[in-house]
């Protein structure tokens, strides 16, 4: 513990409220006393977006061009026909009847869950299992899909989802630290550009508010809009 307070003093001592460019931001981040293990590089973006207005909610899922660094463990609801494929794909669990009672009995050990459109039906009765967790399955952010097989192989090769909080706030992770600088950049980049054109056209004034970057075991840096 005494190590960790150490290590977070000294990065805080190299932290700036100074807003950076991308490229410099993560150099910041890099410059940070290192830890023992491979810290995750996580954006957060202030939206000037009203979160109590249906048509003004960011919500989706994305590919970063040069991946998380993370495989993410994923479900599949379908058919009995696709069980098999989705298993190839990536699933560590796939069906329906057997899948839904696993996890009313307290199973939660999967990352996202994939839906197909058929099996809803049968899934709709975990929405208050899985809401509060933000793992139900929604056509809004690729979870629902006719194609299972595609997303699950998306989504375990590390597919990020994100949507915002009640404060307008929307984060997500966009890779890991031993990442190349121009990995990193441009995972950043791309995702920032992506909730740019997000922008709902009922949004008055100032979108994109704030930027940070943060890693585990970091202090924020700010990014410049």
């Amino acid at each position: 513990m005494a190590k960790n307070s150490k290590r977070f003093k000294k990065a805080i001592e190299l932290a700036s409220d100074e807003a950076l460019s991308v490229s410099d931001a993560v150099k910041k981040l890099k410059s940070f006393p290192a830890t023992k293990f491979d810290q995750s590089v996580d954006i957060a973006m202030q939206l000037g977006i009203d979160p109590r207005q249906a048509d003004q909610l960011i919500r989706g899922a994305i590919s970063l061009p040069n991946g998380i660094g993370k495989a993410k463990n994923v479900i599949a609801f379908c058919d009995d026909s696709e069980v098999e494929a989705a298993k190839a794909a990536g699933a560590v669990e796939a069906g329906t009847e057997e899948l839904v009672k696993k996890i009313e009995g307290g199973w939660m050990d999967f990352d996202v869950a994939i839906a197909s459109p058929k099996v809803m039906g049968q899934v709709g009765k975990l929405g208050r299992v899985l809401g509060p967790q933000g793992k139900m399955p929604s056509p809004k952010n690729g979870t629902v899909t006719p194609d299972v097989i595609n997303a699950v192989k998306e989504f375990a090769a590390g597919k990020v989802e994100f949507r915002n909080d009640s404060g307008g706030n929307v984060h997500t992770v966009v890779g890991k630290l031993s990442f190349d600088e121009e990995k990193l950049i441009g995972n950043i980049k791309f995702f920032i550009d992506h909730i740019t054109k997000m922008r709902p056209a009922s949004c008055k004034g100032v979108y994109l508010k704030k930027i940070t970057l943060s890693a585990t075991m970091s202090p924020g840096v700010n990014v410049a809009v």
